[in-house]
């Protein structure tokens, strides 16, 4: 499983603002106490003295033998105590001057031990939620709001000797089951059909489960996709470093989702930057997702041997075949 490096940055950025801000917050609720109390900032002036004592002691810097140790504890623990009993007299919990982290697990640094903290992730995932949500309708488009029945259930389709619903059917379920077992080996999908079928919408529901698990989720279309390939290489871009960025997402996300094949004028930069998209996730084996209203041997006039010799060996094509579900619902 990999991270957004994008994503990741941003959510590291607030991250250190929520600390900031907690911290400002703490300090400004200390200061406060003070001012109406100002015993208590005598006592804790006092606690970092016995703090300073007990490590001058330990490091061998002091005159005193280290038995003042007991009585430095001694101290510290009466000023602690003196500390609360205030505070629980004025109307204040007893904790109320601890500088607690907002997170207990890594303590506010992001990370525990080697390893991203939950607090960080839960960040990115909100992220990438909100990235995703801007591009695809992730709360109305889910696996639970997909209907079967705008597809027909009463002409079977001779070139596939099956009903539009029955063909929805398997490929619901095919992308139910990839969404829920995503992972390193979960191949790849080329839905492929006419406008207006449900290729986006499965997408996306694929896109809310996987972007949930914690996985990496990027989608493009594809005309989109190339034309930040092409200002990256040829030097177009306002910022050279935030475009390479972009195509690192590109290439190392965990799912790349691509929309609307075939649509993008076809040049020979498009062909190569394809292939190159294609092969490289496969050899990082990376999944993808690509959506196309043109078949296969349409898309093979469009491009080389090579990019369809991997559509065809390595994606599982779904077939979408029916009535567009968008007027449909005009007419309902």
């Amino acid at each position: 499983m990999s991270l957004d490096g994008k994503l990741l940055n941003q959510a590291r950025a607030l991250h250190a603002e929520k600390k900031l801000e907690h911290e400002i917050n703490f300090r400004k609720r200390r200061d406060a106490v003070y001012q109406t109390l100002p015993r208590l900032h005598e006592i804790d002036e006092a606690l970092r003295e016995t703090v300073r004592d007990t490590i001058t002691i330990a490091l061998g810097q002091s005159r005193y033998p280290e038995s003042r140790l007991d009585a430095i504890g001694e101290r510290n623990q009466a000023l602690q105590a003196e500390s609360r009993e205030i505070l629980l007299a004025h109307g204040y919990p007893a904790d109320y001057l601890d500088d607690t982290p907002l997170c207990a697990i890594c303590k506010d640094t992001g990370y525990h031990g080697a390893s991203i903290c939950v607090c960080l992730k839960e960040i990115y995932r909100t992220l990438q939620a909100k990235e995703l949500s801007s591009l695809l309708n992730l709360g109305e488009e889910n696996f639970d709001a997909f209907s079967l029945n705008y597809y027909d259930d009463r002409t079977i389709d001779p070139r596939f000797g099956a009903t539009a619903r029955e063909n929805m059917e398997i490929n619901y379920r095919i992308c139910q089951k990839y969404a829920a077992d995503f992972g390193a080996e979960s191949g790849n999908l080329f839905l492929v059909g006419d406008p207006g079928l449900g290729k986006t919408f499965l997408s996306s529901c694929i896109a809310k489960v996987v972007s949930e698990a914690g996985f990496s989720v990027v989608y493009d279309t594809a005309g989109s996709l190339f034309a930040r390939f092409e200002a990256e290489k040829f030097g177009r871009s306002e910022d050279p470093e935030a475009a390479q960025s972009e195509i690192n997402r590109y290439l190392n996300c965990d799912l790349l989702i691509l929309d609307d094949l075939g649509t993008e004028m076809t040049t020979s930069f498009v062909v190569s930057t394809l292939y190159m998209l294609i092969n490289t996730r496969l050899l990082r084996k990376k999944q993808t997702i690509i959506n196309s209203n043109y078949a296969l041997d349409a898309l093979a006039s469009k491009y080389n041997p090579q990019i369809m010799s991997r559509l065809e060996g390595e994606y599982e094509v779904l077939t979408f075949f029916g009535r567009d579900i968008r007027k449909l619902k005009k007419e309902l």
